[in-house]
């Protein structure tokens, strides 16, 4: 399938501009010192990066494991939120500008949205190549409420753990890494799990549970900000 300049222009609009909103409203958090628009821009398409290597491993374990099974579900959970880890590391997380508990959320949160803007043109692309204007609308919306903010919510988690061990020693600081990991792992593959078990007339209360979580990370950000030595 070929796609045209324009089918790739909408889907790239419908699927980047939601994650930039979202952007938008989280760096707001951080305004009192904010984080080099450079940095956050390399975090932003190192989202990018790690959906192609999540993308690259998936189809790797698709060879291993039975399509649909929990066992694949469980595993593609943990490649996507792994590798979004790792770009945030590589891009932010070990660099000086990492200087105070809420940079990590900062970070995790903003690869997160890179990486759902690109998985966002990834779904929108063939519905708007095919023209099915409804199906489009549908798909952009549903992700813009359910699974971009569910990658914000997962990663923040990460970061929150990390931003809660800021000032402990290094073996600390594994030990809540691992248990972020841990918990983001697990509710990526819950709600995975709960879509594709639910009827239509209640996804939208999962997708409602999901914003509920999405509040009490926001109250857990101003917890981070108050975190001191």
């Amino acid at each position: 399938m070929t796609f045209n300049f324009q089918t790739i222009l909408i889907a790239l609009l419908g699927g980047i501009l939601p994650a930039l909103f979202w952007l938008w409203f989280w760096l707001r958090e951080d305004k009192k010192r904010p984080e080099p628009h450079k940095l956050i821009t390399l975090t932003f398409l190192g989202g990018f990066v790690a959906v192609l290597l999540a993308l690259s491993a998936e189809k790797l374990i698709e060879s291993y494991v039975f399509v649909g099974s929990v066992v694949m579900i469980i595993l593609w959970a943990g490649v996507e939120e792994i590798f979004k880890y790792l770009t945030s590391y590589f891009m932010a997380l070990r660099k000086r500008d990492m200087d105070e508990p809420v940079d990590g959320l900062v970070y995790l949160i903003t690869t997160a949205l890179g990486f759902a803007a690109l998985e966002n043109v990834l779904f929108l692309i063939t519905p708007i190549y095919k023209n099915i204007v409804f199906e489009s609308i549908v798909t952009g919306n549903m992700r813009f409420i359910g699974a971009t903010v569910l990658h914000t919510l997962t990663s923040g988690i990460v970061g929150l753990f990390i931003g809660l061990s800021f000032y402990k020693n290094p073996l600390i600081k594994r030990v809540y890494l691992i248990i972020g990991l841990i918990l983001s792992i697990t509710l990526h593959s819950v709600f995975n799990l709960l879509i594709i078990n639910t009827d239509s007339e209640n996804i939208f209360l999962i997708f409602a549970l999901v914003w509920i979580a999405i509040i009490i990370l926001i109250l857990l950000f101003e917890k981070v900000k108050r975190v001191r030595k």
